[in-house]
Order: structure tokens, then sequence, then C-alpha cells
């Protein structure tokens, strides 16, 4: 068998993302616009002469290690590293003949919106593409739909597409769900936003219990009475025709989901021409906010005094980033980002200077392969 002269890794690194557009929106069919930032997972490793993978997670002060397998058996309801060799290997063909020793390293806020565990899926399914036997290749849009079935369908749990799309392609993009996956992707000039991690755990799904099916019963005694009615093309004015079919807080949240729907068309028509106003861009956002903080009630009063304090020192728009509750929120501000950030900080958050940034991406060369006299190994 062959044998390596010098120590030889790959290394795969992922975006988180934040949601610009159409927050709450896609579990409606409604289409979104994500960005992925420059906050990233990386996962660094190498060959091991055992069968073992053996998982350093430095950061949460975690290891994590077992036995390669055909089918991996798992030990926790969100057994990640597990999930996605089994989809590689169940569905893709991918081979692992040796181990592998990976430190899992990132600073994405954790727990904050900004899709760490995603990130991490991605980065994972693309190190171990990367690494396998029969050096599997995919895009980055097939990566994302591994990762999406390995974190989401493999332990049947809800959630889109949304945030695996946006950190395995990168950049800004639109995506739409019904009738059919349809992505577009867009590179306009940005400048710097802030994220603001609150330091407080989202209440995710208590939110999703009223704001989602709160809408989705709120669609269904319209479209009894009403069968032509569609979220897509019904327009804002026409919202006040159903009060008679509905309450007045399922009124005001139809109001908020076809306005965020149109704000998000006008956003979608100035990333396509490129040619962002970024004033424009920063009113978008606070509308967006308004409609979540007052209609959808999924902001907190700590997330909205770091949005007024990052308002006040300059940022041209801000809002709430995820399912809401908590976590994290994020102002755009192409002129004194720091001066945001620390006006931020003095609400108590957590302030990072982010820009928008590519995808996952191998920012080292694949391990070589070496001949056996009797059989192709990697080592």
């Amino acid at each position: 068998m062959g044998s390596i002269q010098q120590p030889f890794s790959t290394t795969v690194t992922t975006p988180g993302r934040i949601c610009l557009f159409g927050e709450h929106q896609d579990y409606l069919g409604l289409p979104v616009i994500a960005a992925a930032i420059s906050k990233r997972i990386q996962i660094t490793g190498h060959y091991r002469s055992d069968r073992r993978i053996v998982l350093h997670l430095p950061d949460i002060g975690a290891e994590e290690s077992f036995e390669l397998a055909p089918e991996l058996l798992y030990q926790s309801p969100r057994d990640y590293f597990r999930s996605a060799l089994n989809i590689l290997q169940r569905q893709e063909g991918v081979k692992l003949s040796r181990g592998l020793e990976v430190t899992v390293r990132g600073n994405i806020p954790i727990n904050s919106g900004t899709s760490s565990s995603s990130a991490l899926l991605v980065t994972w399914v693309h190190f171990l593409l990367q690494v396998s036997d029969n050096q599997v290749r995919r895009s980055p849009q097939e990566i994302g739909e591994l990762a999406y079935q390995a974190e989401v369908l493999e332990f049947g749990e809800p959630g889109g597409m949304m945030d695996h799309y946006s950190t395995a392609l990168g950049e800004i993009i639109y995506l739409e769900s019904q009738p059919a996956i349809r992505i577009e992707r867009y590179r306009p000039n940005l400048g710097t936003f802030v994220l603001g991690d609150s330091g407080q755990p989202k209440d995710t799904l208590n939110i999703l219990k009223r704001v989602k099916h709160g809408m989705l019963e709120t669609i269904r005694k319209i479209k009894a009475a009403d069968p032509t009615f569609d979220l897509h093309q019904t327009p804002l004015e026409s919202a006040a025709s159903y009060r008679s079919l509905i309450s007045p807080d399922e009124l005001t949240l139809l109001q908020s989901n076809l306005s965020d729907r149109d704000i998000l068309r006008e956003a979608k028509r100035m990333f396509e021409n490129e040619a962002v106003d970024n004033r424009r861009l920063g009113e978008l956002l606070n509308r967006h906010q308004t409609n979540l903080r007052e209609a959808k009630r999924v902001s907190t009063g700590k997330i909205d005094a770091m949005i007024e304090a990052a308002l006040q020192a300059g940022a041209l728009g801000a809002k709430i980033n995820g399912s809401g509750g908590g976590g994290c929120m994020f102002a755009y501000a192409p002129e004194h980002p720091e001066r945001v950030a620390e006006a931020i900080e003095r609400q108590g958050g957590k302030a990072y200077l982010i820009t928008v940034d590519e995808g996952t991406r191998v920012e080292a060369q694949p391990l070589p392969v070496f001949e056996s006299p009797s059989r192709p190994v990697i080592v």
C-alpha cells in the first residue's frame, strides 16, 4: 500500500446566511431573498489508518467518533454527521475505505437564525464528497439539496430549503418553491451589514404555531368563501374585502403577508437590474421589520432596541433575522458600520461586521490518490 510522505488535508468552508426579504413567507409558498454572509463554518480533515470517523469540535468543547458502516445507526434525534454519510452512501454511491480525522470550527452565531446548522451540513456533505474514494462531484445546488435531505427529510422535521441553497450557492439568491424550485442568483455591489446577536434564544415553535398556522387558517377561511383567492396574485388593497370572513388579528396577518410579498418583489427588481439604491433598500428592510414587529409579533423588546440604536447611529435599514422571538437582527450600514456596531453593543447585543459572501468552497486540494499493488486506495 502506498504511503504519505507529507501530511495532506482538505478544508471546506461554507457561509451562514441572513434572510433579506420573505421572512415567514416560504412556508406559505411565497418566495424569499437570502444573502450568504462572511461568517463561516470550516471543516478540515485528513485520512486515518483505520475505519473510524473522529470529529473534534473545539468551539463547543466536544468530540464525536464512530466506525464506518454501510448504514449508520443514529444516536440522537439530530445526528447530522451520521445522517449525511448515510444519505451520500445510500443515494450517491459515496465510498470511504478509510476513516477521517476532522476538526470543525466556525464563527457563525449558534441558535440565532443565521443557519449555522445548515452551513455545517453543507460543509460536511461537501467535505465527504471531496474525500470519497470515488471522488463524487456535485454542483453547489446539488450539495444544498443533499444537505437538506440529511438535516430535514432524514429526521422528518419541518423546514424549507432556503438555508441550504443560500449557504451552498452563496451571494444573494431569490428562491421560489412553488409550483417548482426556481433559483436566481445576484451579485449586486452592496455595502457592509452589521449582524447583531441578541443572546436571546429563539422561540421558533411557539412563533410558528401562531404565525404559520394562524395564516394557514386565515387562507382556509377565505378560500372557503372565495376559491379565487390567491396569495401570489391578490392585491394588498383587496385584503379589507375579507374583513367579514376573518378576525381582526387574521386580517392584520393577511395584510402583512401581502405587503411583505410586494416588498420582496420591489427588492428583486432592484437586484435584477444591478442598480441598488442603498437608501431605498434600507427603507424596504424597515417596512419588512414593521410588519414582522407589529403584525406577526416575532420581534422582542431587546431586538427592537438594537434596531432603533442601529438606525439612530446611521444604518439605512434593519430587521430581525430568522423565525424570531430572539436570535439576531441585522442592519444595512454602508456608511460608518463601526458606529452602528457600537450602538448595537450598547444595547447588550454582540455585533459583527459582515458582507455578502460566496458559497461553499474548497480551500485546499483534495487528498491525492495512491496506487496499491492490488487495488486503488486513497491514503
